[in-house]
């Protein structure tokens, strides 16, 4: 019978594709209302279901461990035993996951003493027997045992469980140079770290192969030992125990007792009342429609030759399109506004070297060449407010803008959505996006072959990809989310791009005499404390430092780690401050004098050509909301310290340019927990122009504001910004340095005078776990699943962060609507100023020749009328040569 003409049967090895699936996909960005994780059963429907499509089985199985223990660790109680504890977060998803696969009507087996890999190899033999065409998933290596000529392994990539690699056995010949069934005797050689089967020391995986090509098995391996001359050879001899229980051990059984054979495989039709239900449950809603879309029997075609998903049906052709015919395709998509285009730029080791655009039914590739004279068309389509929509905007935005493009009508980014619907999330690749929210494989190169199997998949397709998955996530998004999306975060990607692109001018003979100096602080000081020690020791090493403090200094240990006793800063001052040393005051100057000058050096290479630094901002770096600020990190230099101060100094105006001019919020944080909050006290401080903490103090301690003393003040100031935070009566006394019963009492009198505070403290945490997200006042949200978790740590950090994000994230909003309204102005008024920074609550314009009233004038008004508060939103500005120089 011909391979086309074999039933196939696909056996998968559930919990390794299951842990593949929690890896590849981020944590918290697959959480459902119950607190539940599901990120490893998302993954894994999902690839079944590409699995499904692309092969077309006509039996299907998935097999599950039951636990770690099998009859191997009974023979070897260390098998396995490195293996780190489950994920916390993993916990609870394998029954969901077998519960969903029985909706689906796909058959689950497990065997008491066996893995799931015996069980495979069990079903594989058995269907070879049977006439069938056995595909095996798994991602143990061992599996590559089991190929034969009727018998193939699809391996997941390091990347994830979106990509498989096909092996048959030319390719096990290929990678390894020997047939499958002699991978066990490799693997026993060579040892299996994740299965902690010690191998034979100094054979790796070259010299197994050599010795197997050149006498046989295992078996005949060891009857030559003598023959095999040097180190290597005694290693053998000295060690060949290991070698026969790894082969015992990673034999794979194949001849199980099973409940089903591979007949009674055959794909069954779904349950389609269980599915909605329990995927209603884990809120899948995208893989439900692929699910319900899944055939209730086998098609006859024949199987495809890769694993991946196939494109779907509706990817265009991509055509290369120049002068008149892209002018024509450009000016067709532009006559509705309804229906945006989507669009990626191909970057190249010189910037730009090609567009894709797309849209819902063709895709156009642009090849890219500066100074040719046939992209008038594509320039003005550029340019104006045709709607279009560009994954990672602001990158787009910078490449073009290098090259003379500009880039206006921007009215999507899935970057962006994709962080607006989930916070916390870590990766925005456009192939991990599509894989999560439309359920499809993008082809992507594989980055560690030198010659890739398979080609990327063309940026014309790439924008086509984009255009529905911007669709895809903006549905997903609630109405709020979608006007901060739209007003907000949309609109600042031109003001982010422009800033980063005009950077800001920086004094380099300024920063370098900083450095020198102090380089020679942390020498002097470094000198000092060997001094007190008697020997020198490398002040950055941890082991080296909890052998001086805690040995030879025998000063009280610290917090333990896994490596001793802490060293970190927080640990140390806290030491410093209990049982003062001079060693150890020493030791914390120098690492101060050392970080800073780490902080000045890295300005200083950062310093372009132009003579200015231009940082990137990154706007879905923060699960809050706030922008943050890296390559360098502008965002990080000590405000207070009196050598911070110097480093702003070194940030100045252009040459062009007549004074920097510094804008800042004062303390935003309070007055939107005022405004949240309602408390009248907090309200009537801020309406009257009140020092906020003199007037609270004055409350709290029963005195008039003017006898509020500098040590009352900053109690209060210290409670006001840590309640907002969940600071505890404990890390309000350790903060302080005042006993627990001191700071106990102070939180007590403070909410006996603002109760309102303490209601909405209290009530904001609840309605964040009944709704499970906060929401800022611009109706920016972020999901907090960990409200409900079981686990108490994931639960109270939880509670910590979802007390202070409605604050923050407010915060957030209006210092980016302020910043687009500044922008906008200085825009309509056609002046010649720009915004240079944003650090923090704080916004930093170089000012052109004769604008300082004008300028001064817009960044007040905008950013005080940024939101409408309760209470007034106070903005102090500055004026100076330098950063420094404009701080008020």
């Amino acid at each position: 019978m011909s391979d086309e003409a074999k039933p196939t049967l696909l056996v998968i090895d559930g919990h390794s594709l299951a842990f593949r699936a929690f890896y590849a996909l981020p944590v918290d960005s697959f959480v459902n209302r119950e607190g539940q994780h599901t990120n490893a059963i998302h993954g894994f429907i999902s690839m079944l279901l590409s699995l499904v499509k692309a092969e077309k089985p006509s039996h299907l199985a998935v097999a599950f461990d039951i636990s770690r223990f099998s009859f191997r660790t009974r023979e070897y109680p260390e098998y396995k035993g490195t293996r780190s504890e489950t994920p916390v977060e993993f916990v609870g998803q394998i029954p969901l996951l077998q519960e969903a696969l029985h909706a689906m009507g796909i058959t689950t087996i497990t065997k008491e003493d066996f893995e799931a890999d015996d069980i495979l190899a069990t079903l594989a033999v058995r269907g070879r027997e049977d006439g069938y065409r056995v595909l095996v998933v798994s991602g143990d290596r061992d599996a590559i045992q089991m190929v034969n000529d009727d018998v193939t392994l699809l391996y997941p990539s390091a990347r994830g469980v979106s990509e498989l690699t096909r092996y048959d056995r030319d390719k096990v010949f290929e990678r390894y140079g020997i047939e499958p069934h002699q991978y066990p005797e490799v693997a026993a050689l060579v040892g299996e770290t994740s299965d902690n089967l010690i191998g034979i020391d100094k054979v790796g995986e070259k010299t197994a192969v050599k010795w197997i090509t050149l006498y046989g098995g295992l078996d005949q391996i060891l009857e030559h030992a003598d023959e095999i001359k040097g180190v290597v050879g005694q290693k053998l001899r000295e060690q060949k125990e290991n070698a026969i229980r790894n082969r015992r051990l990673n034999r794979l059984v194949t001849d199980v007792e099973l409940p089903v054979g591979p007949g009674d495989l055959e794909r069954r039709g779904i349950d389609e009342a269980a599915v909605r239900e329990l995927f209603d449950k884990l809120q899948f809603r995208t893989l439900l429609e692929r699910v319900l879309a899944l055939s209730e029997t086998a098609a006859d075609a024949s199987p495809s030759s890769s694993t991946p998903a196939p494109a779907p049906d509706g990817l265009p052709v991509v055509r290369t399109l120049i002068d008149e015919e892209l002018a024509f395709w450009l000016s067709k998509h532009a006559s509705d506004p309804a229906s945006p285009v989507g669009l990626v730029v191909e970057y190249g080791a010189d910037g730009v070297v090609g567009l894709g655009i797309s849209s819902h039914d063709e895709s156009a590739y642009i090849p890219w060449a500066a100074g040719r004279g046939d992209y008038v068309a594509l320039e003005a389509w550029l340019d104006d407010e045709t709607p279009k929509v560009v994954h990672d905007a602001k990158r787009a935005y910078k490449a073009l803008a290098r090259v003379g493009l500009p880039l206006t009508g921007i009215v999507g980014d899935p970057r962006i959505a994709a962080w607006l619907l989930r916070p916390g999330r870590t990766s925005f690749a456009l192939s991990d996006l599509v894989y999560e929210q439309l359920g499809e494989t993008l082809p992507v190169g594989d980055p560690n072959q030198l010659v890739a199997e398979d080609d990327d998949v063309s940026v014309a397709s790439e924008a086509w990809y984009v255009l529905r998955l911007s669709e895809s996530l903006v549905e997903a998004l609630d109405d709020g989310s979608r006007r901060v999306l739209a007003d907000i975060e949309l609109p600042l990607v031109r003001v982010l791009g422009d800033m980063e692109l005009t950077g800001v001018a920086a004094d380099r003979d300024t920063l370098k005499a900083l450095s020198v100096r102090l380089g020679e602080t942390a020498a002097e000081l470094a000198s000092k404390a060997f001094a007190e020690i008697g020997r020198e020791v490398n002040l950055g090493s941890p082991k080296q430092l909890q052998e001086v403090l805690f040995e030879q200094l025998e000063m009280p240990k610290t917090r333990a780690t896994k490596t001793g006793f802490s060293t970190d800063a927080a640990s140390l001052a806290d030491l410093q401050q209990k049982h003062p040393h001079p060693f150890l005051d020493l030791l914390l100057k120098h690492r101060d004098a050392t970080k800073l000058r780490q902080i000045i050096e890295t300005l200083e290479k950062s310093i372009a050509d132009d003579a200015r630094i231009h940082t990137t901002y990154d706007q879905t770096g923060t699960t809050t909301g706030r922008i943050s600020s890296v390559d360098p990190n502008l965002q990080n230099i000590p405000v207070k310290a009196a050598v911070g101060r110097e480093i702003r100094a070194a940030f100045v105006h252009g040459p062009d340019f007549e004074t920097l001019l510094t804008a800042d919020y004062s303390q935003i944080e309070m007055r939107i927990m005022a405004h949240l909050s309602g408390d009248e006290g907090l309200i009537q401080a801020f309406n009257e122009g009140e020092d906020l903490h003199r007037f609270v103090g004055a409350r709290i301690f029963g005195v008039d504001p003017s006898d509020v003393s500098p040590s009352m003040r900053t109690k209060v100031k210290a409670m006001s910004y840590g309640l907002a935070y969940g600071l505890s009566a404990f890390g309000l006394s350790k903060q302080l340095r005042i006993e627990s019963s001191e700071a106990k009492q102070l939180m007590t009198d403070y909410f006996a005078r603002f109760g309102a505070v303490r209601e909405y403290l209290r009530t904001v945490v609840e309605k964040a776990r009944d709704d499970g997200y906060t929401e800022t006042i611009f109706g920016r949200r972020r999901p907090f699943p960990d409200l409900t978790s079981p686990n108490r740590v994931l639960r109270e950090n939880a509670e910590r962060a979802a007390l202070n994000a409605p604050i923050q994230g407010s915060a957030a909003d209006i210092m980016k609507i302020a910043m687009l309204g500044v922008r906008s102005e200085i825009d309509e008024r056609e002046l010649g100023s720009r915004v240079l920074l944003q650090v923090h609550d704080e916004l930093i314009v170089e000012v052109a020749p004769g604008e300082v009233e004008t300028v001064r004038e817009i960044v007040r008004r905008r950013m005080s009328s940024a939101a409408d508060l309760r209470v007034p939103l106070d903005v102090s500005v500055g004026l100076g040569e330098s950063w420094d120089a404009a701080a008020h």
